[in-house]
């Protein structure tokens, strides 16, 4: 399957452009970057340089991309806002469409400009598009035109709490999730709050109390079946490149680590890229970069009686890169692995 980059030049395109490079079953075959056009791709990348030297960025084209003969999926690897204007033109064109942007993850407008400060820019497609966390999404998923993938910090935060939800192991009240993110889960910024000598040897918690990712976490843990959830996040900038860590606290009610273990196994036990460690382990960022991983364990606090909940995960891989060539690989019926277990 040939396949298409928009945004190539970023942190999560970068990625995107060195797992489909190995892939075994599909070929990169359009690269775009408005800052890079014109440009070889091993001359930006200099690890691909005996790869992909030959393969040169493209203007930002959405037009140009839907005219394409030679083009069957692409993966939008930009801004939300920006990623709408290009879903809709190269959806219509018949080809598939991977949005790594927030434009395609909320369901509901009104909850989407509440969060993201302007309307919708799509809400046509917006009707005809799929979220897709692979280990929690139902079937039926790969008939839609396109596909939103999630984000960073809620996949750090739905693949544990989601199947304790549905077990009911869980309730949906006093759920706190505190997770610390590398710099790259900003992108690629000039601005001085990114500079090396502010993010060096410090760490900050923002946008405390309402941040972008949290509709996406509410809505998504409030399809599990308890109706509702309200949900503390607190992220953290941590001073590390790569890697998501997140603790989360939930009163544990009558329920025992034996019933949290349980729900995680039925839920997960078949599953490549979740890896449930024991309860006296605690997962670390350092083990999960450069995987499409995410670790987890708990432990039950019993003099507070709240669970504990670690999960660890690469926001360049699992986060983005990774989950999006994920769920290119069931859409298209292969081993959801992929390509996936050398990068």
């Amino acid at each position: 399957m040939n396949t298409a980059i928009v945004g190539a030049s970023g942190y999560g395109g970068e990625i995107l452009v060195k797992i489909l490079a190995a892939h075994p079953k599909a070929n990169l075959v359009a690269v775009t970057s408005r800052s890079e056009a014109g440009k070889s791709v091993g001359s930006v990348m200099p690890e691909l340089r005996s790869v992909l030297d030959s393969l040169k960025f493209e203007n930002s084209d959405p037009h140009a991309l839907a005219a394409r003969t030679d083009i069957d999926c692409v993966f939008l690897a930009v801004p939300h806002g920006v990623a709408a204007e290009y879903a809709g033109v190269i959806s219509k064109s018949g080809k598939k469409v991977i949005d790594c942007s927030a434009d395609f993850r909320i369901s509901d407008p009104a909850i989407y400009k509440e969060y993201y400060g302007q309307p919708h820019p799509d809400e046509v497609l917006l009707k005809d598009s799929q979220y897709v966390l692979p280990e929690i999404t139902e079937d039926g998923w790969a008939e839609k035109k396109l596909f939103a993938c999630p984000g960073c910090y809620p996949t750090s935060i739905l693949i544990p709490l989601y199947p304790l939800l549905k077990k009911q192991v869980i309730g949906t009240k006093h759920i706190v999730a505190n997770s610390f993110s590398g710099t790259s889960g900003a992108g690629k910024q000039s601005s001085q709050a990114f500079s090396y000598c502010e993010v060096n040897e410090s760490a900050k918690a923002y946008g405390i109390p309402k941040h972008r990712h949290l509709s996406e976490i509410e809505e998504q843990l409030g399809l599990a079946g308890q109706g509702p959830v309200v949900l503390q996040f607190n992220p953290h900038l941590a001073p590390m490149n790569r890697g998501i860590l997140t603790t989360i606290t939930v009163p544990a009610g009558q329920s025992t680590i034996e019933d949290l273990y349980g729900a995680w196994k039925e839920a997960y036990g078949g599953r490549p890229f979740v890896y449930i460690l024991s309860a006296d382990t605690r997962p670390e960022t350092k083990y999960t970069v450069g995987t499409n991983r995410v670790d987890m364990s708990a432990t039950k606090d019993e003099r507070t009686g709240n669970f504990v909940i670690t999960s660890a995960e690469d926001n360049l891989m699992k986060g983005l890169a990774g989950q999006a060539v994920q769920i290119m690989n069931l859409w298209q019926g292969w081993d959801e692995t992929t390509g996936l277990l050398n990068v």
